[in-house]
């Protein structure tokens, strides 16, 4: 059994429309009228590619100047303030293509014989087809934002831990 989230594709189309809109000379930050185009959507989620890697499923984000794998960016670069503070608007426009690829991506565990919970929000997971549904709620919803937070703080100081060592930070070149 593996759990699977479909948060991080959302994340993963806004770091390429943030980069993407980045690489614009004639964008100054984040302008979703111009990033968020049908075109543009569909050459994002183009540069994403579920399978294995590394001996296991791993969703891949190649494009743009990217070439990551979400298992070894999602506490870091898919949670950095220029994703997050945009996720909103472009979670908007691409229910769609995310519930085909999260249905998709478990399709291809599930031929292959792994089970698969399926972490989001119920207004995206209810349109993933399967026989069973279960609905998990928490009775403090603040715990959300402090885990949240949590998993940021650790993030930056494994970076950190990792760069005394001599190793570069997740993103950077050598």
């Amino acid at each position: 059994v593996v759990c699977w989230s479909n948060g991080n594709i959302f994340r993963s189309v806004t770091l390429l429309a943030v980069t993407w809109c980045e690489q614009q000379e004639d964008c100054d930050g984040f302008d979703p009228s111009k990033a968020l185009t049908k075109e543009n959507l569909a050459s994002f989620m183009g540069m994403l590619e579920f399978g294995k890697f590394n001996g296991k499923f791993d969703t891949k984000i190649t494009g743009l100047g990217l070439n990551l794998l979400i298992s070894e960016v999602q506490n870091t670069q898919l949670k950095s303030p220029k994703v997050s503070k945009n996720i909103p608007t472009v979670a908007e426009v691409t229910q769609g293509e995310v519930v085909l690829f999260a249905s998709d991506a478990i399709s291809k565990m599930g031929a292959d014989g792994i089970f698969t919970l399926l972490e989001g929000r119920e207004q995206t997971v209810n349109y993933v087809r399967t026989p069973l549904r279960f609905t998990l709620t928490l009775s403090d919803t603040s715990l959300i934002g402090k885990r949240r937070a949590a998993q940021r703080l650790a993030a930056g100081a494994l970076k950190e831990v990792g760069r005394k060592d001599g190793d570069k930070g997740e993103g950077e070149e050598e």
